[in-house]
């Protein structure tokens, strides 16, 4: 490869859900030329998608980066598997496919938090909007009139119903209903409190991955250059105007090759919440006493990267049921799993089509919130733990998370190595009020699972067991069964000039850098009330537009 080819305008480092949109976006416009760079493979492998082959996906050397958290003291010591996409379309090719957006007020937060109306929800809803395919707007879809306010079409990110029904779930839902949550029919218009199943990222019974969704049919473009399975190994830098830093390029490692990417206007790290802080501080931007830890030369200190991780905690229940045609009860058997195969064959629809969670619920875990503060995923379903086997008898999970935890972490290299997975700390529970809620919303739980439309199931609760009824004894077995539900965020912070955490301004550029942002979930200064992929996206969305504008 010549020295030419390796100049861009700008550099994309991660092939993830929002670096396929910024590849998209920016490389629209043919007077751009843009490199985009993925460390993992293409996304060929089959169980990508196959709804129900996260399982296959997750914790695989192939898919996965295979992160692992450290141990953590509000989880009684326990270290978790933590999964971060590695491969096109990154965490979208092994997530759970759910789409929410969170709540009016995380992003109105954010406009506080930042002081820039850009991130106020009204705002930010017209770029939710910019790429969606939302099915209710299909021709003869059932769109009401708020849809259309709300959702978009003929975008790339295709938004369907599933493909399945439980009646086990539905019976649950009546049972919230009961429990006074009310029904709703869409968790994506600013308050998202109620009950109904996920709307999923899939296209007739696919996953729909943002590799398919913007990559795909731009890969060809003249000006669009993608290095796979190339692994970045630092950040470039040159003296910039008085002094700054600018950032110039990349160093990667390409077929054996250690090669330089210059970027004349921006390189831009989308990374992920681990990746891109990671980054950084390999490359000299971080908190200084970290970088000499580890003999790494300052470039510019920023001591936010790699602090405010947040992240939600679920804390599963598993209830054993009778009379239930659970997944438990049907995958337990060969002539069951042949059924299921054949099904998915046929009509792409039914288990294999599945999202890791069927049924939703937003709502409180007590009358101190104003806002629904907990999120439930519910599965027809129940194991011991990802990874391990169906349990033998019928039963399902609600899995429960705090959506705004106060608990903060942090992700701080090991060495200098880029090689080396980074120490991730979530320092889950760690606070008095996430353990306060940890404990109401096992009790939601059991509020729910009490009520007259779910006991025609006789329910009885496996896990965590009725003998823990204390403050003390629930938030300590949250600790013993909660588990990531992998949604890392704001370890690279957007925030105000005389906010000395922060790592990127309002607009996503890496303070005292010139030439360089952030652009994936990482800048979130505070996690959204869901979900998180989709969030992501829009972000993209927006810092795509930002882009064009200064180009």
């Amino acid at each position: 490869m010549n020295a030419q080819a390796r100049e861009f305008d700008y550099v994309i480092v991660g092939a993830g859900t929002a670096g396929c949109l910024l590849a998209n976006r920016l490389s629209a416009d043919p007077a751009n030329r843009v490199l985009l760079i993925e460390a993992g493979g293409r996304d060929r492998y089959h169980w990508i998608h196959i709804p129900v082959g996260y399982l296959y996906c997750i914790d695989n050397p192939r898919t996965d980066w295979r992160f692992r958290t450290e141990p953590d003291p509000g989880l009684n010591g326990r270290s978790l598997i933590y999964p971060r996409g590695k491969t096109l379309g990154g965490c979208s090719s092994i997530n759970g496919m759910l789409y929410l957006r969170g709540q009016a007020r995380d992003y109105d937060g954010w406009a506080e938090l930042t002081g820039d109306d850009a991130w106020r929800w009204e705002n930010c809803l017209p770029d939710f909007m910019r790429h969606e395919d939302h099915h209710r707007l299909d021709p003869g879809g059932d769109a009401d009139a708020a849809h259309r306010d709300f959702h978009g079409h003929g975008g790339e990110w295709r938004i369907e119903k599933q493909r399945l029904k439980w009646q086990v779930l539905d019976d649950f839902a009546s049972a919230a209903v009961e429990a006074g949550i009310p029904r709703t029919r869409d968790f994506n218009r600013g308050d998202n409190e109620g009950v109904d199943y996920f709307e999923v990222n899939q296209r007739s019974g696919w996953r729909w991955n943002t590799s398919k969704a913007f990559l795909r049919d731009v890969e060809k473009r003249d000006n669009l250059t993608l290095w796979h399975s190339t692994q970045v190994l630092g950040l470039e830098f040159a003296t910039g105007e008085g002094d700054e830093p600018r950032c110039r390029g990349v160093k990667a490692e390409r077929s054996g090759e250690e090669v330089v990417a210059t970027a004349r206007r921006e390189v831009i790290l989308s990374a992920g919440a681990i990746g891109s802080p990671q980054l950084l501080q390999l490359s000299g931007v971080g908190p200084a006493d970290l970088l000499a830890e580890h003999g790494i030369p300052l470039v510019h200190e920023l001591p936010g990267v790699g602090e405010n991780l947040q992240d939600h905690l679920q804390i599963r229940s598993v209830y054993k049921v009778t009379g239930a045609n659970t997944l438990n009860t049907m995958a337990n058997s060969l002539w069951g799993k042949a059924r299921i195969g054949l099904e998915y064959a046929l009509t792409r629809s039914g288990p294999m089509s599945m999202a890791p969670s069927q049924l939703c619920i937003f709502t409180r875990s007590s009358e101190d919130y104003r806002h629904p503060n907990i999120e439930y995923h519910v599965q027809p379903l129940s194991l011991d733990a990802f990874g391990q086997p169906l349990h033998d008898f019928p039963a399902i999970t609600a899995s429960v998370c705090n959506l705004n935890p106060t608990s903060r972490g942090t992700v701080r290299i090991k060495s200098r190595d880029p090689r080396q997975a980074p120490a991730i700390a979530p320092n889950y529970l760690s606070t008095p009020e996430d353990r306060q809620v940890a404990a109401d919303s096992l009790r939601v739980t059991r509020r729910i699972a009490a009520q007259p439309a779910f006991a025609r199931y006789a329910p009885e609760e496996v896990k965590p067991g009725v003998e823990y009824q204390s403050d003390e004894d629930l938030a300590r077995l949250a600790g013993d069964i909660g588990t990531t539900i992998f949604h890392p965020v704001g370890t690279a912070k957007m925030g105000r000039e005389d906010d000395p955490m922060a790592v990127v301004d309002s607009r996503l550029r890496v303070r005292g850098v010139r030439g360089l942002r952030v652009v994936d979930a990482s800048v979130m200064p505070t996690i959204t009330s869901g979900n998180t992929n989709s969030p992501t996206l829009m972000i993209a969305e927006k810092a795509a537009a930002w882009l064009r504008e200064t180009s």
